[in-house]
């Protein structure tokens, strides 16, 4: 029988308990590298131990640091939410409210027909790549040449 993997629970998501506390954090929908070597620094944890070797109270630590980093001092240009359109305040989303919230952006955008709503709508790419050779699949079929 394969040995089952050591989940461990940390901010509604499942964490490999056997991966060092780096990459284990990056499971987490919407914390990178950076943000989770901060919080290693921040709450000076070892980034190389495993999770699973991790204490209860750390453990604690990390979940009310991923709730509200700006509490504990870290520069904003960390946090993934700065200047948030409804509220105007910066702050730092992660797991479903980070999918929630980029839906919402991409209607909104896509209600007030933004250049970038509009391109999200018709399936093109946003940022102004080149679109002749690129995106094929994007696109869709390609148009026939009516011959004479």
């Amino acid at each position: 029988m394969a040995q089952m993997k050591e989940l461990i629970r940390v901010a509604g998501s499942d964490l490999d308990g056997n991966k060092n506390i780096m990459a284990a954090l990056k499971g987490i929908k919407g914390v990178n590298t950076t943000l989770a070597n901060a919080i290693c620094n921040v709450l000076s944890l070892d980034k190389f131990a495993k999770l699973k070797e991790v204490k209860e109270e750390d453990r604690k630590k990390v979940e009310d640091f991923l709730a509200d980093p700006k509490k504990y001092n870290i520069p904003t240009w960390l946090l993934n939410r700065r200047k948030d359109p409804e509220t105007n305040e910066d702050h730092h989303v992660i797991t479903t409210d980070l999918v929630l919230t980029k839906e919402e952006d991409l209607k909104r955008m896509k209600m007030m027909k933004s250049y970038k709503g509009l391109r999200h709508s018709k399936g093109l790419p946003v940022r102004g790549q080149r679109t002749k050779s690129n995106f094929r699949r994007n696109k869709g079929k390609a148009a026939k040449v009516k011959r004479k």
